[in-house]
């Protein structure tokens, strides 16, 4: 992910800020726990192709023990993308219900280097979305 932060702090500079970081580096498995122990809650929106199951539930630690090894805890590597509901900084839980479940096709990325698609070798590649809806 250090060319991802390496373009963000450039758009930055562009505009005279800096960037701050205080997750940066830090070890996933302790911050999902962290996440978890302070009572926060989120669901998972969107997950790569091969990740289907996992779409539209709520990250748990049995969630997170049942991942692939090569799946990061926190979705760092692309593989999927979250929603936060519920936490200490919010003023009340946002309600939701799961609505339907879309998988979408993109062209696979020339650059073989892109993780967010785990099998370069097909033409089209894609992630499963999970529509969520105020309850």
């Amino acid at each position: 992910m250090e060319d991802l932060k390496n373009y963000r702090d450039a758009r930055l500079a562009e505009a005279g800020l800096t960037g701050i970081y205080p997750l940066w580096k830090r070890d996933t498995n302790e911050l999902i726990n962290e996440f978890l122990s302070l009572g926060f809650d989120t669901v998972i929106a969107c997950t790569q192709e091969r990740l289907e199951r996992i779409v539209g539930k709520e990250i748990s630690h049995e969630l997170i023990l049942s991942l692939p090894d090569d799946v990061d805890v926190c979705g760092e590597n692309g593989e999927f993308h979250t929603f936060a509901f519920k936490g200490p900084i919010f003023k009340k839980e946002i309600k939701y219900k799961t609505g339907e479940k879309v998988f979408k096709e993109y062209k696979a990325p020339q650059n073989t280097n892109d993780t967010c698609i785990t099998d370069t070798t097909k033409k089209l590649s894609g992630f499963w979305y999970c529509d969520l809806i105020p309850a």
